[in-house]
């Protein structure tokens, strides 16, 4: 997936026909399902989003045919993004983060 935001407002406006500007966010997953792309408008311009998985791989949403879509709400996507289930003690295989805190 090479496409950067100019490119996929494109596929937003060509292929889905959407509007872009209309607040939704717009999911572009690679075909390995390990690099997601998240894209839409905020105050002032449009936001793009990139989460690569080092480990595992992003599960899909059941697909909308009316739509044409993969509908879902904030909370599912947060859940899809994080690796999270329905059952909140499962997770899917994430890489941990190393966190350092750094103070000045």
């Amino acid at each position: 997936m090479r496409k950067g935001i100019n490119s996929l407002i494109g596929v937003v406006h060509q292929q889905m026909g959407c509007d872009v500007k209309n607040g939704d966010v717009f999911i572009f997953i690679g075909g390995s399902r390990k690099l997601m792309k998240l894209l839409h408008a905020e105050d002032g311009g449009m936001v793009m989003y990139v989460k690569r998985l080092e480990a595992g791989r992003f599960r899909l949403p059941e697909y909308d045919t009316q739509s044409r879509s993969y509908s879902m709400e904030w909370r599912d996507l947060v859940m899809m993004v994080e690796g999270i289930k329905e059952d909140p003690e499962q997770r899917l295989r994430r890489l941990k983060a190393e966190r350092n805190v750094y103070t000045v």
